[in-house]
């Protein structure tokens, strides 16, 4: 109305903040505490199964998932959405009916049932930021739409139009109402400070809490004012976990500050941090992380890399060199800053649009992936973690030693003790421990059966033991896997002293997703049994 762009972001700006504040008591209102939108239960480690179906999820929580003590599966976005191979297809919205590559109603439910039945509580990835980005078509459940009409469900009213003179893409990160008010890569960015959007999210939420999910991943939660997500959340009742992206760029006006009202926020900082120092800045820096200036760790979300990280080089990944994703990872499971997610997901992601192999139905093999996926939720040092965590529960940090900038242990109370060697040589030391006397099996290398370790193992005793951890690796004992085997002795240096390096070759032809798998002599590599090698 003959408003510059410049005065019309102005005015959208007063709007925006006005109305954020006059949404905040929304939340108190509603029966729902923030205490209980925060994981439950003695098991908090979530695993993202990235571009599973719901079938191959139902089945994996069965066989494997609640078994490992796992407490939640984050599963994709569950919405009818665009057709394409991509993966981000699934992070384009036609409609909230409930058919997706993933499966369709029936099988969401049936998934849902089967991981609560394994003791495991599903997350959904939920969009209430926008629908498609594509300018008209026909989605995988058979709505035809256009960018701003999907029939039935939103129409032009119900979108921002930002009138920017570029266009309606976000351009400058440093105005908060372009960036809560554009569209984010032509995606059509709902009106969620409008009563009907609000009312038609909340259904959507509603709906899926019927389903018996537990929670719920707000996709592109920056993008939308922290008021409006609470007036949203005031609508739907109940107990679930929130936890909300919100990317920070240094200099932006946007916090995660602002979100930690209505639930977790999941803190990239972290992920940044843990990047930088096990690519060499350092890991002796990463004892105190609640003095950061990022979210308190009892409202972080927290992750080594997701399924955008892994992509656009923001973290590390399965191809890091030097083991680093796996001795971050963890470290990740045994600091007690956060909720930690570990990201399971496909080899393939060096393609950044490349969807799911195996027609997104999730193959694992015991400890690891087959027909292209990587299934790091499998792999033997992250399960050992997952009891670790569970273990010592929010016991504090004791006995912290970091005799050089890329070498920490510590101990987490009585209950546990990890040490991480970020360096190229091995680190052969005796700990001081709050730990009770006795024999741990390192849940690094491998388990108990039958009261033996199938990896190494370590004897405390007046406190102390001594070990020496291999380069890029780590060992970790607690008190809820106890054993003998090679190793132990307590000490006198075991612990992976007597480990002798071993350099082979082997030319082979393999397919995608073929593994090429070692035998041995020891426990570690099958013991020449090939269905158990490694």
């Amino acid at each position: 109305m003959g408003f510059s762009s410049y005065n019309l972001v102005s005015i959208l700006a007063l709007a925006l903040s006005v109305q954020s504040v006059l949404a905040a008591p929304y939340l108190a209102r509603n029966e729902t505490s923030i205490s209980a939108r925060a994981p439950s239960g003695s098991k908090s480690v979530i695993i993202q199964l990235f571009e599973w179906t719901w079938d191959s999820i139902a089945a994996e929580c069965a066989t494997f998932i609640g078994p490992a003590g796992y407490g939640f599966v984050q599963v994709s976005p569950p919405a009818e959405h665009v057709s394409g191979p991509q993966w981000w297809t699934d992070y384009q919205p036609v409609s909230y009916t409930l058919t997706s590559k993933r499966g369709n109603r029936a099988q969401f439910a049936a998934m849902v049932s089967a991981c609560h039945a394994a003791g495991v509580k599903v997350i959904a990835d939920t969009l209430f930021n926008h629908m498609a980005g594509s300018d008209s078509g026909t989605g995988v459940g058979g709505s035809s739409f256009t960018h701003y009409n999907y029939p039935g469900i939103y129409q032009t009213q119900d979108f921002h139009h930002c009138g920017m003179e570029s266009g309606d893409d976000i351009v400058n990160y440093g105005n908060r109402v372009e960036v809560q008010t554009c569209e984010l890569v032509n995606l059509a960015d709902l009106a969620t400070d409008t009563e009907y959007v609000r009312g038609r999210l909340a259904d959507y939420a509603k709906d899926l809490l019927s389903l018996g999910v537990d929670g719920f991943r707000l996709d592109a939660a920056k993008h939308m004012p922290a008021g409006d997500i609470a007036n949203i959340l005031s609508r739907v009742p109940g107990s679930y976990y929130i936890t909300q992206e919100v990317i920070f760029g240094g200099g932006e006006p946007i916090q995660p500050s602002e979100y930690v009202g209505n639930g977790d926020v999941q803190e990239f900082r972290y992920t940044t941090e843990l990047k930088n120092a096990f690519s060499g800045g350092g890991i002796s820096s990463l004892q105190n992380l609640e003095n950061r200036g990022w979210v308190a760790g009892n409202q972080a979300n927290v992750f080594v890399t997701n399924h955008d990280t892994e992509r656009n080089g923001d973290s590390l990944n399965a191809n890091s060199p030097s083991n680093t994703y796996v001795t971050a990872t963890i470290f990740s499971l045994a600091h007690p800053y956060g909720t930690p997610t570990l990201l399971s997901s496909y080899s393939g992601f060096t393609n950044i649009d490349a969807g799911a192999p195996n027609g997104g139905t999730g193959t694992c093999s015991t400890t690891g992936g087959a027909n292209g996926w990587l299934c790091q939720h499998r792999w033997v040092a992250f399960t050992g973690m997952v009891g670790f965590r569970n273990t010592v529960g929010s016991a504090p940090i004791t006995n912290w030693v970091s005799p050089q900038s890329q070498q920490i242990a510590f101990g987490r109370g009585s209950a546990g003790f990890v040490a991480i060697n970020n360096a190229d040589s091995d680190w052969s030391a005796t700990f001081s421990t709050s730990l009770p006397a006795g024999t741990f099996c390192d849940v690094i290398s491998g388990t108990s059966s039958a009261g033996s370790c199938t990896g190494s193992a370590f004897t405390v005793s007046g406190g102390s033991f001594s070990a020496t951890v291999p380069a890029r690796s780590a060992i970790a004992i607690h008190t809820g896997v106890k054993g003998t085997g090679s190793g132990s002795g307590g000490g006198g240096g075991g612990g992976g002293a007597a480990s002798i390096p071993v350099t082979f070759a082997e030319t082979a032809t393999t397919t995608l997703g073929e593994n090429i798998l070692l035998a041995g002599s020891i426990s570690q590599l099958g013991t020449w049994a090939p269905a158990a090698a490694r």
